[in-house]
């Protein structure tokens, strides 16, 4: 049966797609048909809202509903968006881990529509400019460096708890560069540790 949901910590995590933007190198999909000892590529259809929110149950119970898969979640805007209002209407927390390409794939500006939705939104910026952004993170749409900033600016523009995520894989000079990036444009940068994801 595939993964629609599954828990780390005191989070559950939802698993709407395998569909991606981007191929970035450091990526835990491409080390790992697993990660955390659960399987993450779906084999059958996408699950529905339904489905979701009958398998999340009471949201109370953990600190964050993190829509963060194998895939990028705004592909499904509108079930995402479907499952974060019955989440807050069971008084639980919503959060959105993405790559910053809502708007392009929806060919839209999404970012008012994700306010009182989202209760924080983790935009992945990696790279400090489109050179680098291009052979890390390796898009597969058009102008995928600016389609990023142009969403995260839209997002505190609309009022969204928004912050900017780095791996530190990508080198203390670069980091530095991106604190600059994200200084420029008023939004926080988050630096994580790189996620080894080891084969199985």
């Amino acid at each position: 049966m595939d993964t629609y949901t599954y828990s780390i910590g005191n989070n559950l995590y939802v698993n709407l797609t395998n569909r991606c933007s981007n191929r970035c190198a450091f990526c835990v999909r491409d080390q790992s048909a697993q990660y955390e000892g659960y399987s993450l590529w779906l084999k059958g259809e996408e699950p529905s809202a339904e489905q979701i929110i009958e398998q999340i149950g009471d949201p109370a119970r953990y600190a964050e509903i993190v829509f963060c898969g194998y895939g990028e979640p705004t592909y499904r805007l509108e079930d995402m968006l479907a499952v974060c209002k019955a989440v807050h209407e069971k008084g639980g927390k919503t959060r959105l881990n993405t790559n910053g390409h809502g708007s392009a794939l929806n060919g839209r500006d999404i970012a008012p529509e994700l306010k009182g939705h989202l209760d924080g939104v983790n935009i992945s910026l990696n790279a400090p400019n489109e050179k680098d952004y291009n052979k890390i993170c390796r898009p597969q749409i058009e102008n995928a460096f600016g389609e990023m900033l142009a969403f995260a600016k839209s997002c505190k523009e609309s009022g969204v708890n928004c912050w900017f995520s780095a791996v530190d894989c990508i080198g203390e000079e670069k980091i530095a560069d991106c604190y600059a990036l994200a200084q420029s444009v008023g939004i926080p940068l988050h630096v994580r540790e790189m996620i080894e994801n080891k084969r199985k």
